[in-house]
């Protein structure tokens, strides 16, 4: 069989750094080809390049066996290549039928005014068409992530794309909503739709893929059959054989005083009667399903959003936490899970980053920057973290996932702070870059400092966490000693409603 897509010897460069280098790719009609590799391996930038939205600079990408060369994203659509990034690409106050067509949309009577009717009626049948129970007149900001999803690949389809490629798709998801998602791609596979699945989560391309194609370093490494055992496939990602289990065994007990103490928190509809203690030393586990108010805890404790009532107490004394300053002035981090709206600078370089909540201690007469200081500081945080950098001047939006994150944790380290939450700190980023930012987390609660972290993925869950709170419905239902802790008890704790109890 022809392959549909046929990408060949493709290389692409960026200042300070070789993207890509020769690098092969084939995609057959109606398969799910996955392509895995560690963050910095190329693969969002191979599958730009095939949608449009950058320019190659050597190579060449056959299309239905003829020679394409795509000046931008709609001329890739229009030849039927879509593609759906892992930060969705909807105008949250317009209609799904409007995000659908934009700039598309059919004109009225006239040739003026917008047909609605039409518009919404075009867009129901490609719903239709994908068995969705969506209505087309519905604002895509009320949606959950997952229906939102769902928009992204009916427009995708309206363009008749006979490519569809999928960035962490199911980054956000959970379980149900990734089980309906699966069904989507089953049904478009069955109709010929060649679909490229980038994700770091090993398990599920091995439920959804026929075959997986390996880039690492920019680099080709492999395509192979799904079926390659697992261990084979991380180990041609990361060039070594990798160790999951790279934490010191949890503790038994928490080994240090409390250094947070939280009571009858309340904020907003997922923050009820919330109440826990974190001691120096250990990592406190936060599981839960979507929406059951996790993230809201982490915001309302460190000054994000607006506390109704309840007490935070911080080394024994009672904190009066109003804002974000007043919390890192006491010594709490917060290392958001939207890391590149929240957490960086993306515009701006490593060193401005990391320096960025201490910018004050590196000033001289209250206004000239102490260069000198600031450029020690940063690398020695380069090589502490290992954060893979060409210099402490290159622009954070240009680094890998994984170095993204270290670049965030270096900026709270910086302020020596002790408390630390960590909302979804491995998201989107590969085995490789896990296991490291793993390893990080547990030396920090050897040196002494207090986590807190918040994961979806239970396996990360069990086994990184000392002790597990789990929430449902903005309350906490369950505190979990690690010996006791099992993904069967987390998610019965998760799903049903129970007394709150204090962590």
């Amino acid at each position: 069989m022809s392959p549909l897509v046929s990408v060949q010897n493709v290389s692409k460069n960026f200042p300070g750094v070789r993207a890509l280098s020769r690098v092969s790719f084939e995609l057959l009609a109606g398969e799910v080809h996955a392509l895995v590799g560690e963050n910095g391996a190329g693969k969002s930038t191979l599958m730009k390049i095939l949608a449009g939205i950058y320019p190659r600079d050597g190579g060449e990408i056959l299309y239905n066996g003829e020679l394409v060369n795509f000046a931008s994203p709609r001329a890739a659509q229009m030849m039927g290549i879509g593609i759906i990034h892992q930060e969705l690409q909807l105008m949250n106050h317009l209609t799904v039928a409007q995000n659908i067509f934009i700039g598309r949309e059919p004109p009225g009577r006239l040739g003026v005014f917008l047909d609605e009717d039409k518009l919404n009626r075009q867009a129901r049948e490609i719903l239709a068409h994908m068995h969705l129970k969506l209505d087309p007149r519905a604002i895509v900001g009320g949606l959950t992530v997952a229906k939102q999803q769902m928009v992204e690949i009916a427009k995708a389809l309206s363009f008749n794309s006979r490519v569809l490629i999928m960035d962490e798709p199911t980054a956000a998801l959970n379980n149900a909503e990734i089980a309906e998602l699966f069904n989507i791609i089953r049904e478009l596979k069955a109709r010929g739709v060649g679909i490229v699945y980038i994700s770091h989560k090993m398990d599920e391309l091995k439920q959804i893929s026929d075959r997986v194609t390996v880039l690492r370093d920019g680099h080709y490494v492999a395509t192979v059959p799904t079926a390659t055992p697992l261990d084979t496939i991380i180990g041609m990602m990361v060039g070594r054989t990798l160790k999951e289990d790279v934490q010191h065994p949890p503790l038994v007990a928490p080994r240090g005083e409390v250094v947070l103490e939280v009571r009858n928190l309340n904020c907003g509809p997922l923050v009820r009667n919330v109440g826990f203690t974190l001691r120096r030393g250990e990592i406190l586990g936060f599981a839960g399903l979507m929406g059951a108010g996790r993230t809201e805890v982490a915001r309302a404790i460190f000054g994000a959003d607006r506390i109704e009532s309840g007490e935070i107490i911080v080394r024994g004394a009672a904190a009066s936490i109003k804002s974000p300053a007043d919390a890192v002035a006491l010594g709490i981090g917060y290392l958001s899970e939207d890391r590149k709206r929240f957490g960086l600078a993306v515009g701006m370089d490593v060193a401005s980053n990391v320096v960025m909540a201490t910018l004050a201690r590196h000033l001289k007469f209250k206004f000239v920057l102490r260069q000198q200081a600031i450029r020690a500081t940063v690398e020695s945080f380069i090589r502490l973290l290992s954060i893979r950098t060409p210099s402490a001047t290159q622009q954070v939006g240009l680094l890998s996932g994984g170095n993204q994150q270290k670049v965030v944790i270096a900026k709270w380290l910086a302020r020596d702070c002790d408390i630390l939450f960590f909302d979804e700190p491995t998201r989107g980023i590969d085995v490789g870059a896990k296991a490291e930012i793993h390893k990080l987390l547990r030396s920090l609660a050897d040196q002494g400092k207090a986590i807190v972290m918040i994961s979806s993925e239970l396996p990360e869950i069990l086994r990184m966490s000392d002790r597990i709170a789990v929430m449902c419905e903005g309350c906490i239902t369950g505190v979990l000693e690690w010996k006791g802790a099992t993904q069967e008890r987390i998610m019965q704790l998760a799903t049903q409603r129970e007394k709150a109890k204090a962590a």
